[in-house]
């Protein structure tokens, strides 16, 4: 006589299991997704630096580039690696074949991505992020720490080098009236839903294999969350302080040359501002680890504020969606931009759209979190990744 008794199943985390800091940084930086995606659509394209903007636009030209353009995706790349690991743990304390798991996940994402690029916006890193997470399953997860400390080796050796770059460029600058015309994407300025769609799937597989190096962002979050840094912010204060001050203000010097030729200060020739926007790309990365600190540190005063905490329920709401809350804009950029729909273009536009579809976001984050339900793109991720696991006889 047998017996059948269940094998250990795998389940999704639960709101009350969930650290706070991890949510506060994807709701708040999708914020920043949505200016930087809007703008994309708007211009049809990555907008151009023209040299001779007016008013007001100097300012949010200015701002956008030091503190959103390619300072935004950092922030989830080193999220998504943090997760990798809270994923993996808890599944393996669970019992669970972690890599079982979480490779279903990530062939999920790949999907998700690819549904993505081709109905909504060619710009997609769910695939991405599925690939980097196949890669990092079977190759990094199960490492010891020894091995994981090479990242930081890799993020030394980085800053050196772009230390070296922006010493050239400053050297070698010289003035001048270069300009970058907008770079366009055909998918983004197609007459018609259909022909954007046989674009974007020619688009997608390229953009998608240049941003495939972000592993090693990844990577770095993979090193914080082995040492729970999000989980327990309180313990590690200093090092977010020191986190935040160093890879924000390397940021930020890194952006301010190309910014100021974005806001039409700085009147530089073709080579250098090839040069500065090389500098801004590099730099942007520490974007990442330095916004996630600063939300760690906010993260620890919510802690001891509950009205504070309550304020930005909704923030956290959309960051706990925030899977839902990034199609969600894609479909919102694909009405208010498309040349067959609302087609609007230009600066304000883009900004006024991406703050109110950030806004209108965490409203509805807000009311889904007040029932009790996910989201639709979690729910269906979820419902793909914790498929029931056979029982078997004892």
């Amino acid at each position: 006589m047998t017996s059948r008794l269940a094998t250990p199943t795998a389940r999704p985390v639960q709101r009350a299991e969930r650290a706070l800091a991890p949510d506060l940084a994807r709701g708040g930086m999708l914020l920043f997704i949505a200016l930087a995606n809007a703008a994309n659509c708007a211009f049809a394209g990555q907008p151009g630096l023209d040299g001779t903007p007016h008013g007001l636009q100097r300012a949010v030209n200015f701002l956008m580039t030091t503190f959103v353009d390619s300072r935004a995706y950092p922030v989830f790349a080193v999220m998504f690696g943090y997760g990798l690991v809270q994923l993996a743990r808890r599944h393996r304390a669970a019992g669970v074949d972690e890599r079982r798991i979480l490779l279903r996940r990530n062939t999920a994402l790949i999907g998700f991505g690819l549904a993505h690029a081709t109905l909504l916006y060619f710009g997609d890193f769910l695939g991405a992020y599925g690939i980097v997470g196949i890669l990092a399953t079977l190759l990094l997860l199960r490492r010891g720490d020894r091995f994981h400390r090479v990242v930081l080796w890799l993020w030394g050796a980085q800053s050196l080098y772009a230390v070296v770059l922006a010493w050239q460029t400053v050297a070698g600058a010289r003035g001048g009236h270069a300009v970058f015309s907008n770079t366009p994407n055909p998918s983004l300025a197609a007459a018609s839903y259909g022909q954007s769609i046989l674009d974007r799937l020619t688009e997608w597989p390229v953009h998608t294999a240049t941003v495939l190096p972000f592993i090693f962002i990844v990577w770095l979050g993979i090193w914080a969350a082995r040492r729970r840094i999000l989980e327990e912010p309180a313990l590690h204060r200093t090092l977010l302080r020191r986190t935040a001050v160093l890879c924000l203000g390397t940021s930020v010097v890194g952006a301010l040359p190309y910014a100021l030729v974005a806001a039409g200060v700085l009147h530089v020739d073709a080579g250098t501002v090839e040069a500065m926007a090389r500098v801004h790309a590099i730099t942007g990365e520490y974007g990442g680890p330095g916004y996630i600190a600063l939300f760690g540190l906010l993260a620890v005063r919510l802690s001891t504020a509950p009205r504070g905490r309550v304020l930005l329920g909704p923030v956290v709401a959309l960051g706990q969606r925030s899977l839902s809350g990034y199609l969600f804009q894609s479909v919102a950029w694909l009405a208010l931009f498309s040349p067959f729909a609302l087609h609007l273009d230009g600066t304000y536009a883009a900004l006024l759209a991406g703050v109110a579809v950030w806004a209108v976001s965490l409203a509805a984050a807000q009311a889904m979190s007040a029932v009790g339900y996910r989201g639709p793109a979690e729910t269906l991720l979820r419902r793909i990744t914790y498929r029931t696991a056979r029982r078997t006889p004892a």
